[in-house]
């Protein structure tokens, strides 16, 4: 007698290999963009850190000097002391000798009694390094970053 043999498919059909990879990308989808906002996210805290450390090294300067570093010496006064300034602190304002950057990598710009009414504000361009922008492409000025630390509003 003979004895049919019944084969057993093993493996995955096309369409189940399909599926798969779907969830698979769905899934990476989703990690991808969450991990994308939360270093958007710290780069924001990083250039906010770094904008309180320039203001609070600005105002040291000047109650060092008695003047606030011109927009010509900007923040390398922090630095570097500009040749007819008194009472400049050895080594410098910075724990460094460089000067930090954003959190984008664009450096800081200082300007000397702005629109504000402030008598100087440190500025990041944000994400997109021009003025304006929304979300993470905003302007991050340094008189926010103190505002943050006072509990006012910083404008």
């Amino acid at each position: 007698m003979r004895h049919k043999r019944i084969r057993f498919r093993t493996g995955f059909t096309m369409i189940e290999l399909m599926a798969v990879l779907i969830i698979l990308g769905l899934l990476f989808a989703v990690v991808a963009r969450s991990y994308v906002g939360q270093t958007d996210k710290a780069r924001v805290i990083t250039t906010m850190a770094n904008l309180k450390q320039l203001h609070q090294a600005v105002q040291q300067f000047k109650m060092d000097t008695g003047r606030y570093p011109t927009e010509e010496e900007g923040l390398r006064a922090l630095i570097e002391q500009p040749p007819d300034v008194q009472g400049w602190q050895p080594g410098g304002y910075l724990e460094t000798s460089k000067l930090p950057v954003d959190g984008w990598g664009h450096e800081f710009i200082y300007e000397l009694y702005p629109e504000s009414g402030k008598p100087f504000v440190i500025k990041s361009l944000g994400a997109d390094g021009q003025e304006g922008g929304e979300g993470y492409d905003a302007d991050l000025l340094s008189t926010d970053a103190m505002a943050r630390v006072d509990g006012t509003s910083g404008k």
